[in-house]
């Protein structure tokens, strides 16, 4: 009897357990599936960006043990460097030059490809099959083709114009750079053209042809305007990508001829693996974060407009 009493009491005394609830694990299941990637994206980018700002304001070189705090010195380092104030015009040409030509010729593809019904996946795979490339074979083919004894100057020969320097010249290297790149990216711009192209009612369409419109008005009043969005997508990663423009360059240039073809990223790599200046690398990739972001949000600012279905 008096177990069953002291049972009793035991269970009015034992606190509520919380069981949660179907909706309650599912959330705790998804931000748990969220926090993986998160962790990961801190870790390995974050953490890294805040270190190289920490490398950029000291004496870091790989053979001396001290690492005195220098401040601003490696960025009036480099700021007095002729080779890197050459990198950074080189690096916006990159993007002047190359972001349109990019967006131009996915958007062209994409239209083309819109057009047609037959065999519109065979096209789709064979102008995506270069962005899957090795970026290091496209280069050397693309160097390859453009040699002084090239594939390139023996048409020009045999169709009686005269050879041309190309990767060899100051003037057209950063050209042809820009050339490899968006024949390399097109594939990429045409999926994502293609993908906001098809999100345009036709409703809108055959309604502007009821209308009298021409495919040129249709093209200015309601392509553009609808492929905002997607526009401004394109816009940004371009942009960031020729901004960091690397193993082309590395491959077909080398950053010559006379560093006309060298880019931030290329003088980073050679501050920091040939000069072992890693304090001068890490404020060289401080300026190029800092140019990458001042560029997104001036164009999330300038080119965002509000579409409306």
């Amino acid at each position: 009897m008096e177990q069953a009493e002291a049972a009793s009491s035991s269970r009015k005394l034992a606190l509520p357990v919380w069981r949660p609830g179907l909706k309650t694990k599912r959330y705790l299941f998804i931000y748990s599936c969220l926090l993986i990637p998160l962790l990961f994206f801190v870790i390995v980018r974050v953490l890294p960006i805040l270190y190289s700002f920490h490398v950029s304001f000291r004496q870091w070189d790989l053979l001396s043990q001290t690492k005195p705090f220098v401040g601003l010195s490696n960025y009036a380092a480099i700021f007095q460097d002729e080779v890197f104030v050459q990198t950074i015009w080189n690096t916006l040409i990159y993007v002047v030059a190359g972001v349109p030509g990019q967006l131009a010729a996915g958007l062209a593809v994409a239209l083309l490809l819109q057009r047609i019904v037959r065999f519109r996946s065979f096209f789709r795979t064979i102008y995506f099959i270069p962005y899957i490339t090795s970026v290091v074979a496209v280069s050397w083919v693309f160097r390859w083709i453009l040699m002084k004894n090239g594939v390139a100057n023996g048409l020009l020969l045999e169709l009686g114009f005269s050879a041309q320097p190309f990767l060899y010249s100051p003037s057209q290297a950063v050209y042809w750079i820009i050339i490899a790149v968006i024949w390399q990216n097109i594939g990429f711009q045409m999926l994502v053209f293609l993908a906001g192209l098809e999100n345009i009612p036709r409703l809108y369409y055959d309604a502007a042809s009821i209308d009298g419109a021409g495919r040129w008005r249709k093209f200015i009043h309601i392509t553009l305007p609808l492929l905002n969005p997607v526009l401004l997508f394109s816009v940004v990663i371009a942009s960031i990508g020729f901004l960091q423009t690397f193993t082309q360059v590395l491959n077909m240039t080398g950053g010559g001829p006379l560093n006309s073809t060298n880019s931030i990223v290329l003088y980073i790599y050679n501050r920091a693996f040939k000069s072992f200046e890693m304090g001068q690398a890490s404020a060289a990739t401080v300026v190029l974060f800092l140019l990458i972001l001042t560029l997104t949000i001036l164009q999330l600012k300038v080119l965002n407009r509000k579409v409306e279905h």
